[in-house]
């Protein structure tokens, strides 16, 4: 059967859909073979236990520590030890020149003396010379008077007789009175001759006395420095026959070296997660290796300005104190607030909006990108722990290896 025109138009027709078919095929095969995916860094979701820390800086400060001071200015003359020797409790430490305070003390002495001697004549009515002088006028006083009235008797008796006119008698009377009088004023100026005011500037002034005495004894006391408590001398600022004066008048340090604590000083971001308690590790520039522990005994309980900084003050007990970490000596310290066992975790920059209301990551599924929101629990400064979200194994993205923004969806290459 011969074939038609129409037919061969139909026939072409099919050969040339057929083509363009295979051709869209092949260049969306090679399109897809060709296409640039975007290369990002990738991690695992993975169970690890996960440890959160803050770090400050501190000071050592002993718990037990003594401290002498020069009471009176003067020489030193004589030192007993040096720095790094063990004392025991009442150890003689060192020796000041006691010449001043032996002065200070007897004229201390001398001040109480003369204050309690006012204070007495004050009670008594005057010194005892006066008072002798007040007897004696109060006797020829009372003696003059009983003359008087006995001259007075005698008169009356005679004016009865007729023998003495009533001036006489009048006379004698008068006299009376006078004797009376000066009996009065003496007996008076005896016993009344201070008022309270004086008794309360006498007595004041006997006080200050005796606290003047104390602090010379305690001056004359310490000039031979014994310390109170045993332990190890870690300052001795002094020499032999050096002069101290009241404006520099550091002595001798002593200090039991395994009983030390931290003032240590935290921002105000970190000092909500820090607790009595806590574990903290310390190392000391000075002491390159060595670690020391502790635990926190004094939480910040408000915030305080210590130079730009707003921080809390947390104290630190060294549980492992050993006589190497010295008094004033600036450590670092690093406390664990928090710690998780096994928990499922991805590094810290696959987490995308850690602090906003919906955190999330990228998920690599099909070697495509897929947003994943997720729900965190402890971070520290490279993990986060995923409470939900993930399981364990799935790849998330970091960042790419180029300037190129993450999106959901796009292709990816993880390199891990």
């Amino acid at each position: 059967m011969a074939s038609t025109p129409t037919s061969n138009r139909a026939t072409q027709l099919a050969i040339w859909g057929a083509a363009l078919i295979v051709i869209l095929a092949a260049v969306y095969a090679i399109r897809s073979l060709t296409r640039e995916r975007v290369s990002v860094r990738a991690a695992q979701a993975v169970y690890q236990d996960l440890i959160k820390t803050s770090r400050t800086t501190g000071k050592v400060e002993p718990l037990d520590d003594f401290q002498a001071h020069a009471q009176v200015a003067g020489q030193v003359q004589e030192i007993y030890v040096d720095v790094g020797d063990k004392v025991h409790a009442g150890q003689l430490l060192l020796k000041m020149d006691d010449a001043d305070a032996l002065a200070r003390l007897a004229s201390a002495n001398s001040t109480l003396r003369a204050a309690e001697l006012a204070t007495s004549d004050i009670e008594h009515g005057g010194s005892q010379d006066e008072r002798n002088t007040y007897a004696n006028d109060l006797s020829r006083a009372q003696l003059q008077r009983h003359e008087d009235a006995t001259s007075l008797t005698a008169l009356e008796a005679l004016q009865q007789k007729g023998a003495a006119s009533p001036a006489e008698v009048a006379a004698a009377r008068a006299r009376i009175q006078v004797d009376d009088g000066t009996l009065h004023s003496i007996q008076q100026h005896s016993t009344q001759r201070y008022g309270e005011a004086d008794r309360a500037r006498a007595q004041a002034q006997l006080a200050d006395a005796r606290a003047a005495v104390a602090a010379a004894e305690r001056a004359y006391a310490g000039a031979d420095i014994r310390t109170p408590i045993a332990g190890t001398v870690y300052n001795l600022p002094v020499s032999q026959y050096d002069y101290v004066s009241l404006d520099n008048n550091d002595l001798v340090y002593v200090a039991d070296l395994k009983r030390l604590r931290i003032t240590a000083y935290f921002d105000e971001p970190e000092i909500g997660d820090l607790a009595v308690g806590q574990p903290v590790t310390i190392t000391w520039e000075a002491k390159p290796g060595m670690t020391w522990h502790g635990h926190i005994t004094q939480a910040p309980t408000s915030i305080i300005t210590y130079g730009t900084r707003n921080v809390g003050e947390c104290f630190i007990d060294i549980d492992d104190a050993d006589g190497v970490l010295q008094p004033n000596a600036n450590v670092i310290v690093k406390v664990t607030t928090a710690q998780r066992l096994h928990v499922l975790s991805v590094p810290h920059e696959a987490v995308r909006d850690l602090n906003g209301p919906q955190p999330y990551v990228f998920r690599i599924l099909h070697k495509k990108l897929v947003r994943t929101n997720v729900h965190t629990g402890v971070i520290n400064l490279t993990q986060v722990e995923i409470t939900s979200g993930l399981a364990e194994g799935d790849s998330v993205a970091l960042n790419a290896t180029t300037n190129r923004d993450l999106s959901n969806g796009l292709e990816v290459t993880p390199v891990y």
